[in-house]
């Protein structure tokens, strides 16, 4: 007799259809590090070198970030993943009086070289990575990074890491703009075109599903909207001239990593897939352009205040499904974010479930570990084929841009999360410790804060900083700046120049806005 099965149908995230059972299915003969890349980038992959483990990190000042970033070396991180607070995503300075409130709170605050230079200070970076989580004001917090290098007296052409520099997302999903797309576009490809000669290494765009996802989007949703945004990058260059053989291999991409362990690993590996085929049929012959390479983040809106401690479980499968989908590098939330910025504590947790993935669970031992599994390939070509149904309805609109514009993206993704959240309120979802399995507690007693009185001291260092800098100069500089954006001129050379004479983050940003306007 057949037992009663717990539910009448099983679906993915993105309600895919899950069957009882899966039979043989055609599996490709591919082999990882060749085009289409469905079985990773390298051949190899983590039995010649693991992902980069970085931790995001970022809080208060850049004297107390540099301390938490000393103690990640300490503990074994390989790459640095900055955070900045609100004001510095938005151009403005901590003196400003939409700041207040705000310094600090979100990641660190950066109102000048001084700070830079504070940030990584006793840290050379000509021997890290350093991957940057800014968008609107990327090209001012790339240049003060290439000035600090300079002072450092590093080799321009070898200094590695990624800004995340993309606006899309932005206007689609999580707010943080500025300028209008066009001319935000027209910024983009300036650092394209730049960096592409003066820092070779530099990962010039992190395209990003991971505030799409974390706005309530399903992962085919993430996706496609991701990969759609990343075709609209490309056009751009190309407009603009770019060779896409040579700034294709610069850019990457940045995913969030949910708990539906299988539908992950689908997401991933179809991502490689479908970007091989988009910069193909954009002309791309290399096949270092074709390569779709991916950070991963575990899920933050995923986390939940209510018994913390079982986030550990939660980023540990999150975890496991970058790793088995092929990330290139990851960042493991701490168990507390979700009430507070993570302790020590949580941030050494964090980092230790991905060393003990890579170090002792033997998942990283093979290349795509779950190629071959009748429900992995087969998942695979399911979020594949609605990724392009997606994406094709974008292209019908015009590309992203104008899919944005029309509010197509917003209203997709309004519309998964209020989904989403009703199968919780109804208990069609369970959240463990949430709608079930639920205790009396006790709230955490170790909470990390940062304290409003920090804005004070970013204001006394504003002040210092223009005392002593040569400020007919920065005048000079930034009228410059006012002139080359009216122009069809590469604005990161005078960017970069205003920021190596301690020129603010907000001065830069409000000479862009003069001339560029506000996105409202």
């Amino acid at each position: 007799m057949e037992e009663k099965e717990r539910k009448e149908k099983f679906t993915t995230d993105s309600g895919i259809e899950i069957k009882r059972v899966y039979q043989k299915t055609t599996v490709a003969d591919e082999q990882p590090g060749e085009f289409p890349f469905t079985r990773g980038v390298q051949p190899t992959m983590y039995r010649s070198k693991l992902w980069t483990m970085r931790q995001y990190a970022g809080f208060s000042t850049a004297e107390e970030s540099n301390k938490r970033y000393h103690y990640l070396l300490g503990q074994g991180t390989t790459g640095l993943s900055v955070a900045f607070d609100l004001p510095t995503q938005i151009g403005y300075d901590s003196d400003h009086a939409f700041s207040d409130g705000e310094v600090g709170k979100a990641g660190v605050a950066i109102d000048s070289l001084r700070d830079i230079e504070i940030l990584f200070d006793g840290i050379k970076l000509e021997n890290i990575t350093t991957s940057m989580t800014i968008n609107s004001t990327a090209s001012i917090l790339l240049s003060m990074y290439i000035a600090l290098a300079k002072k450092q007296g590093a080799d321009l052409k070898k200094i590695s890491g990624t800004i995340q520099n993309d606006i899309l997302k932005e206007y689609a999903a999580r707010g943080t703009y500025i300028y209008p797309p066009k001319q935000s576009m027209r910024i983009i490809t300036d650092i394209f075109e730049y960096c592409s000669k003066e820092v070779p290494k530099w990962n010039t765009i992190s395209i990003s599903g991971y505030h799409i996802r974390e706005a309530g989007s399903t992962a085919v949703q993430e996706l496609a909207f991701t990969l759609a945004n990343g075709k609209a990058y490309l056009k751009a260059a190309i407009d603009k001239g770019l060779e896409i053989n040579v700034f294709a291999k610069r850019l990457s991409f940045f995913f969030n990593a949910h708990n539906n362990l299988f539908e992950e690993v689908a997401k991933f590996r179809a991502a490689r897939r479908m970007w091989a085929q988009i910069t193909k049929e954009l002309g791309a012959t290399d096949p270092r352009a074709q390569m779709l390479r991916f950070h991963t983040q575990t899920g933050g809106s995923t986390l939940t205040a209510q018994q913390p401690h079982n986030n550990i479980t939660r980023v540990t499968i999150q975890a496991m499904s970058a790793v088995l989908g092929g990330t290139q590098s990851l960042h493991t939330n701490g168990f507390d974010e979700a009430i507070a910025l993570p302790t020590e504590e949580a941030a050494r947790i964090a980092l230790r479930t991905q060393q003990i993935i890579g170090f002792e669970s033997g998942i990283a031992d093979t290349v795509d570990p779950l190629a071959g599994s009748y429900y992995v390939e087969t998942l695979t070509n399911e979020v594949e084929a609605a990724a392009w149904e997606y994406i094709h309805q974008i292209d019908a609109m015009g590309g992203a841009v104008a899919a944005i514009e029309e509010g197509y993206m917003q209203t997709e993704i309004a519309t998964s999360a209020y989904k989403y959240q009703e199968d919780i309120q109804s208990g069609e979802k369970v959240i463990v410790g949430v709608n079930k399995f639920t205790v009396e507690e006790k709230p955490l007693s170790d909470i990390f804060t940062v304290d409003d009185s920090i804005r004070q001291l970013q204001i006394e260092k504003i002040n210092k900083v223009k005392s002593e800098r040569d400020n007919e100069k920065v005048k000079e500089l930034l009228k410059t700046l006012d002139s080359n954006a009216r122009a069809d001129v590469n604005l990161m050379p005078t960017i970069l120049e205003a920021a190596e004479n301690y020129a603010t983050l907000g001065e830069i940003a409000d000479t862009m806005r003069n001339v560029f306007g506000e996105y409202k």
